[in-house]
């Protein structure tokens, strides 16, 4: 039997056991530096600096140039300085005349979209080489904040919707990451949902809400990683700025789960010295983004004066050395710069299986994969896919070998301009075919609808350009490609269309196209996985980490909260609308057909699930099921199960309960094996300030997608 393993598996025992193994002589080490540092060293571990000039303000000399950030070590203790990048999906560089040039992993929706736990740990593990060798020990991301809004500027950097599955997936990502003796960071804690109006939008939301949708994601990944640092968000959450919460920091990281590393503010969200000290925060990132100098010498005559208590401060420094200890960056220093040692071919062939495995064939009537061998001509429109592949832009841009071959396009300054990768489909697909290839920009629908009518096969490749610091006005695809694609579809009846976008989109045309791919933001090999995609090469096993809306009005908040014009206006959102109902749970609570529903994804061959089986033995839950490959060709089955009580009571009808991906010949079969998280069976109780489950019924159900469920069973459940 294969058994798989997607959550923690004892409630309450799970932080000691993510901690057990580093915890004792971190701890230990941490107490003993920390006690022979003198106030002034202290301090000077809990401010840092811009690692490129802003407002005026030049970096420390020992910076890196262009980096997130610099925080002073203490030489005479053998504590080294803080060299932090931006790292999500690759190695950043801030705007630069000279980027740094790095492998770029696709977005964090591809990667989540891949339902693989593996692949998550091999990509954060190529981002901590690249980060190590470019100097770096401190790593900005995984970013694990839930797509309550599909039309956020950052859901690229996300995990998705469902709070079992980003927050495993990014835990995973994380400790990859962290495999290189490497600090990683988890963020944006929390409630960081949507860029409008970031820096100052309050959100509202009931603690059970809270606890059981985006501050259980966090948990698990905070678990599954161990990540040395969380970053507080720039939002308010019920009146209170993240952080300087002290119900978010205190209360639920640090004293319900546990955790022993240190909290980092985003670039500009520390808003004052004694309330975000006492609150929970314990270093002030990234000066002068911020208003003033909250964790310098105010803090100084904070501790002095007693309005921040010297026991406090001890504790933030030896939260930032214990994470440093605990990673590895005492014992393996990283050198200060060595990209020349970067393996940039292995390191493709790692983004490039991301890609392959992260894409979604959403629809598919027959015409893929392409049989080239009988196709004479392919018209190849839109997109720049002659030249590359989009990608996201702001803190988590990566620039990559070679430079982007597509100029002068989306703003000139943060958090533009658009950068593509050299990876062309184009390109890639003309290497697989004896079939003639042609292209069209796009840019004149006419124009490219006759391009069209002359070929066997016209895939049309649409983007949208997604941005830290903006949100999409809407889920149409931008430029008038809705327009392109309708004509392009109607003039030949064999037309694919590739989705390079940030997050889902609308798509009025679907009607009338053979198949769609949902390629997201693909990375530095995203042309050549596009292409053996869509060739066959490749088949295709991503599953959807985020539904597709059919339109805004079926959204929680058909308009963005807040206003766009607006940088110092207070606006309020109620995410107390949905509560922990986000994503596929609103659309079940409420009746709703979705374009593609949560979980979705087609494959070239075909599978069956049965035999579903659960028991409570032990205290755990386990899931057993059996899934074969029912068609022609080798492939990957993602198998999805999900639990409902019968008596109802929670925020929605369902819950994801786990998964597992299972590589598959023709004819063959396995029996696969998932222990259920038990919060996912479980409630928030505010009055215990625990999970608490409700006997009774539960039922299971196991399918390919959330609404393709072929097998079901009931368990009987204590409290």
């Amino acid at each position: 039997m294969r058994k798989t393993m997607v959550a923690a598996a004892v409630l309450g025992a799970m932080m000691v056991v993510a901690h057990a193994t580093a915890a004792p002589d971190a701890d230990r080490r941490a107490q003993d530096t920390v006690a022979r540092m003198t106030q002034a060293e202290k301090l000077s571990l809990v401010f840092g600096y811009f690692g490129a000039e802003f407002a005026g303000v030049k970096p420390p000399k020992d910076a890196i140039p262009y980096t997130a950030g610099y925080i002073p070590g203490v030489p005479r203790l053998n504590v080294p300085p803080q060299w932090q990048t931006d790292a999500g999906l690759g190695v950043a560089t801030q705007p630069s005349p000279q980027p740094r040039e790095r492998t770029a992993l696709p977005s964090g929706l591809a990667t989540a979209s891949s339902w693989n736990t593996q692949l998550a740990f091999d990509a954060g593990a190529m981002i901590g080489r690249e980060a190590r060798l470019s100097g770096h020990n401190v790593i900005l991301g995984g970013a694990v904040n839930l797509m309550r809004e599909p039309r956020n500027g950052r859901n690229f950097e996300y995990a998705g919707e469902d709070p079992l599955l980003a927050g495993v997936i990014t835990g995973e990502q994380i400790r990859g990451n962290q495999s290189n003796h490497i600090v990683a960071t988890v963020k944006h804690f929390a409630f960081n949902d949507q860029e409008t109006n970031r820096n100052t939008i309050d959100v509202k939301i009931d603690e059970a809400a809270g606890r059981m949708s985006d501050l259980l994601a966090l948990q698990i990944a905070i678990e599954r990683g161990d990540p040395g640092s969380v970053m507080c968000s720039y939002n308010l959450v019920n009146g209170v700025y993240a952080c300087e919460s002290d119900w978010l920091l205190n209360q639920v990281l640090k004293k319900d789960w546990g955790y022993k590393g240190f909290v980092m503010s985003d670039w500009g969200a520390t808003h004052s010295t004694v309330a975000a000290a006492n609150a929970g925060l314990d270093q002030q990132s990234g000066w002068p983004f911020d208003k003033s100098m909250y964790f310098g010498p105010a803090l100084k005559e904070a501790v002095d004066n007693g309005h921040v208590p010297p026991a406090r401060l001890d504790d933030m420094a030896r939260r930032i050395v214990r994470a440093m200890y605990a990673a590895g960056v005492m014992d393996a220093p990283p050198a200060k710069v060595e990209p020349d040692k970067i393996d940039f071919a292995a390191h493709a062939k790692v983004t490039q299986r991301a890609a392959e495995e992260g894409m979604v064939l959403l629809k598919n009537d027959g015409v893929l994969p392409l049989a080239l061998n009988g196709v004479k001509t392919i018209a190849v429109i839109g997109g720049h896919a002659d030249k590359g592949v989009i990608s996201g832009g702001g803190a988590a841009q990566v620039h990559p070998v070679g430079g982007s071959p597509v100029k002068g396009e989306g703003p000139k300054h943060f958090p533009g301009p658009i950068i593509y990768l050299p990876s062309s489909p184009l390109k890639s697909l003309a290497a697989r075919t004896q079939a003639r290839v042609t292209y069209h920009d796009g840019k004149d629908p006419a124009a490219a609808a006759k391009a069209a009518a002359a070929a066997d096969v016209a895939i049309v490749f649409a983007t949208q350009w997604m941005a830290e610091s903006l949100d999409a006005p809407s889920l149409s695809l931008p430029d008038n490609q809705d327009a392109l694609i309708a004509a392009v579809a109607g003039a030949n009846k064999r037309t694919v269309v590739v989705l390079e976008t940030g997050g889902p989109v609308t798509m009025p045309w679907l009607g009338n196209v053979n198949a769609v791919l949902a390629a997201w933001f693909p990375g530095s090999a995203g042309g050549e996985a596009i292409a053996r995609v869509l060739a066959g090469e490749v088949n295709p096993s991503g599953r959807l980490a985020a539904t597709f809306p059919a339109s805004e009005a079926q959204l929680p908040r058909p308009k963005i909260d807040g206003d766009p014009t607006s940088r110092d206006g207070r606006f309020t959102t109620d995410y107390n609308i949905e509560g922990a109902a986000v994503g596929y749970k609103w659309f079940d609570k409420r009746g709703i057909k979705p374009l593609f529903a949560f979980g979705h994804g087609l494959s070239y061959t075909t599978y069956e699930y049965r035999d579903l089986k659960a028991r409570h033995e032990g205290g755990k839950v386990t899931v057993s099921f059996t899934v074969a490959n029912t068609g022609k060709r080798p492939g990957q089955a993602v198998s999805q199960v999900y639990v409902s009580p019968k008596a109802g009571g929670w925020e929605a009808p369902r819950r994801l309960a786990g998964w597992d991906k299972v590589a598959l010949q023709p004819g063959e079969r396995k029996t696969v094996s998932v222990t259920v998280d038990p919060r996912v069976l479980s409630i928030w109780d505010p009055q215990t300030r625990g999970w608490r489950r409700t006997a009774g019924d539960y039922e299971f159900t196991l399918g390919g997608a959330s609404d393709a469920i072929t097998a079901r069973t009931t368990l009987a459940l204590p409290n």
